[in-house]
């Protein structure tokens, strides 16, 4: 009985600080929606759910709830996917020299901040000087003179374009420790029993980083909609408000245009979103976990 209670007492000062970090800030950000504030005079007026009907008949939330679900999905079809299907690859080589010098190239790019990410590709975008229009000048001479920033119809792709390529090598390390768990065992058996590298793939390796794969689902689709970084880097939320996503839209209606009530909302729903995200994955992973 003491021992529980002195291993509870070592759990007090986490719980304090989550209550006060975490969970409080939550309470008082759903309080905040409710109001009508303006932040710099200080005066507040409670206007109930107002702030989310308003949110909801904005057109401009529901192109950044658009982008950040199209971010999401490429995300997973690149990051996740991509991500597990390179690793996969590397891990298949015999020499352990290549397999090292290969993770280390695919991680570079992870380590390169987001804003300094988001510059440097903003240069390769820009259409006169840039990198890639000339690249593309070079194949077909008189095709390629795109402003990739600068419309509406390939701003948003370009931006999560750059976070792919960021971000891409930490999903495929994180994949690459997992298949190095799978006891190599059973990559014998599969081969011996007939198993080709592609069969071996679906019928051993996927299945067994099955808790990888939803992990990284989970942190993949909660990042892309806490995206930010890297649009107010690259385009601020235009041309035309057409990249905005939920994260930048708040700031811009926070701090630009001084709707704190607004900004509030917008908060309140990307954490709603995020967390029915979490539970419903973690639920699923549960249901399918694999040991051996």
């Amino acid at each position: 009985m003491y021992r529980r209670a002195a291993g509870l007492a070592w759990t007090v000062p986490a719980l304090v600080l989550l209550a006060v970090f975490v969970y409080l800030p939550l309470v008082q950000n759903f309080g905040y929606s409710t109001l009508s504030w303006d932040i710099y005079s200080g005066s507040q007026q409670f206007v109930g759910l107002d702030n989310y009907r308003d949110l909801f008949a904005d057109p401009v939330f529901w192109t950044s709830f658009t982008n950040n679900l199209w971010y999401a999905l490429l995300s997973i079809v690149f990051q996740v996917f991509g991500g597990l299907l390179l690793a996969a690859l590397i891990e298949s080589i015999r020499s352990t020299r290549w397999q090292r010098a290969l993770r280390t190239i695919y991680f570079i790019p992870s380590a390169i901040s987001l804003t300094v990410a988001g510059l440097l590709f903003y240069f390769i975008y820009e259409p006169n000087l840039g990198l890639l229009n000339h690249a593309l000048e070079a194949v077909a001479p008189g095709t390629f003179d795109h402003a990739w920033l600068g419309q509406e119809s390939t701003a948003m792709t370009a931006v999560i374009a750059m976070s792919q390529w960021q971000g891409f090598g930490y999903s495929t390390l994180l994949f690459a420790v997992a298949i190095q768990r799978i006891p190599a065992e059973l990559h014998e058996a599969a081969a011996l029993d007939g198993a080709g590298p592609v069969r071996r793939f679906f019928r051993v390796t996927l299945p067994l980083v099955r808790e990888m794969t939803g992990l990284m689902v989970l942190v993949t689709v909660s990042g892309a909609f806490q995206v930010f970084n890297e649009v107010m880097v690259m385009t601020s939320g235009g041309p035309d408000n057409s990249t905005h996503v939920l994260g930048t839209w708040l700031y811009r209606n926070g701090f630009v245009r001084n709707d704190f009530g607004h900004a509030a909302a917008i908060g309140t729903v990307i954490f709603v979103i995020t967390l029915t995200v979490a539970m419903a994955q973690l639920w699923f992973t549960r249901r399918r976990r694999v040991e051996w």
